[in-house]
């Protein structure tokens, strides 16, 4: 199989021609790793590739993803034997023991895991620049951001690596490169996807599982092999009535009710280029019949408190793990092992009180509550996945050695004002490359917003869109089906 032929196909495309006979998991494997070989010096999306001669291949067939190459987040999932590293230093040279919960249904989708992409560290940055890996490179402009913290995952599948790759999202971890490299990535409810077994949920419920994906029957069958309660986990999200892949062609029932919101909480102005974006999108909706309007929706707190609480509770958490990896480890920490921002961060939650914790996770019920009434009145909530085009590499940072722990987090909030409410509220939204920009030639992410435990609507739209308003014939300069590989 050549890497022109490959890329041309989704991952459930590929387990198909799998299933048939009419390409061989080997020869679909040596197709990935020749995307690697020929795209990533570019990029620099993925850490590492490993053999997977001593891992029993799934049979063809066996399994809705059998034989499809998969790469994982250097975070937030564990593969026996293979080394997990935060993309930090202080964590380096970590290899996992044992799977985690999340690893063991991959496992069991059939995908043949080779390698892990790119983080910052910690997942600390809404870009992938760390020290210990170095910049991810946008294949669309390899002077820009691919986003973060899944850039990596982002770039990869942009770039025709893998179809569909695994993400974190506690912030916008997984929307953000959706959005930055035109693709698709949905964020699901809270407790639908298990983090056990080390963890009972992350960053205090505000991070998430998930995937992005060239195409939506992609991302919603790989959340349905990977959605479920696992024996110990505190809460779940409720069953859907149906699989998820069954949503994506299955027609809306009547016009949704969505609600707009073009300038973010906080005041950070949406960006001309995003605001024309968001204008085409609702354009497109009322064209399939929707109803939209401007919403006026609260988060049930002001914004300087909710930045506040976000602060509090994302670095209280990150200072317990980075503890917890300098006594695993032995290293110190300090500018040896730890990015700037991170060890302002790690002094912050520090200081962080028990009763200003408990304060924060106030705030958390508030906020979910706000926007739980919200989608009393509408189906979903619209707004742009960021109010700016992908940013250069290095800007985001511009600055940084000078802020606290409290500064990098408000700058966070700041640069990607409508992501965070939706992990603060545990809801699930989705990023959807519905439009580009025309002057650049971008993608431009779309957030649509549900209530709790709204996947199912999410995809029925999103496969309405993209029917309506295809996006996989839209690829980036960097493209591993390129002359050079025909």
């Amino acid at each position: 199989m050549k890497v022109s032929e490959y890329v041309e196909h989704d991952a459930v495309g590929l387990a198909e021609l799998v299933a048939a006979g009419e390409v061989t998991p080997a020869e679909v494997a040596a197709a990935a790793r020749e995307a690697v070989r020929v795209v990533d010096p570019e990029i620099n999306a993925v850490v590492e590739t490993w053999a997977t001669d001593d891992e029993p291949a799934p049979a063809p067939g066996s399994a809705p993803l059998a034989g499809v190459p998969f790469l994982i987040k250097d975070l937030g999932v564990a593969m026996v034997g293979r080394r997990t590293e935060l993309g930090s230093r202080l964590a380096a040279g970590h290899v996992a023991g044992a799977d985690s919960s999340l690893m063991v249904r991959l496992r069991r989708a059939g995908l043949v895991t080779f390698g892990r992409t790119t983080t910052p560290e910690m997942a600390y940055s809404i870009t992938t620049e760390s020290a210990f890996h170095g910049p991810t490179r946008n294949p669309w402009d390899p002077a820009r951001s691919a986003g973060g913290s899944s850039g990596g995952a982002g770039a990869a599948v942009a770039a025709g690596i893998v179809p569909v790759a695994h993400a974190t999202d506690a912030a916008g971890s997984l929307r953000i490169p959706a959005a930055y490299n035109g693709l698709f990535g949905l964020k699901p409810t809270r407790g639908r996807v298990s983090v056990g077994p080390d963890f009972d949920e992350i960053f205090n419920g505000l991070g998430v599982q998930g995937s992005v994906s060239r195409t939506v029957r992609d991302s919603a069958v790989l959340l349905d092999r990977i959605s479920g309660p696992e024996s110990g986990d505190p809460y779940s999200a409720p069953q859907p009535p149906r699989p998820y892949a069954e949503e994506v062609t299955r027609p809306l029932s009547r016009p949704l009710r969505i609600g707009v919101l073009t300038q973010a909480w906080g005041g950070r102005r949406t960006t001309a280029p995003v605001a024309d974006a968001i204008s085409r999108t609702v354009r497109l909706l009322e064209s399939l019949g929707h109803r939209v309007g401007e919403a006026r929706v609260g988060l049930g707190v002001g914004w300087d408190e909710f930045v506040l609480a976000n602060a509090r509770l994302m670095t209280a958490n990150l200072a317990a793990s980075v503890d917890a990896l300098a006594a695993a480890s032995g290293r110190p920490v300090d500018d040896s092992t730890l990015e700037p921002v991170t060890l302002a961060g790690h002094r912050y939650g520090q200081r962080v009180s028990g009763p200003q914790f408990v304060a924060a996770l106030a705030v958390r019920n508030r906020v979910a509550r706000s926007l739980a009434r919200y989608f009393d009145t509408y189906d979903l909530l619209l707004t742009p996945t960021l109010p700016e085009l992908p940013m250069l590499l290095g800007e985001y940072g511009q600055g940084a050695d000078a802020l606290d722990g409290f500064g990098w987090i408000e700058r966070l909030n700041d640069r990607s004002p409508f992501t965070m409410a939706c992990n603060v509220a545990g809801t699930p939204a989705m990023s959807v490359p519905v439009v580009s920009d025309p002057e650049t030639g971008l993608p431009v992410g779309m957030q649509f917003a549900a209530g709790y435990g709204g996947e199912g609507l999410l995809f029925r739209l999103a496969g309405q869109l993209e029917q309506a308003s295809p996006w996989s014939g839209r690829t980036p300069a960097v493209w591993a089906g390129s002359s050079r590989t025909r």
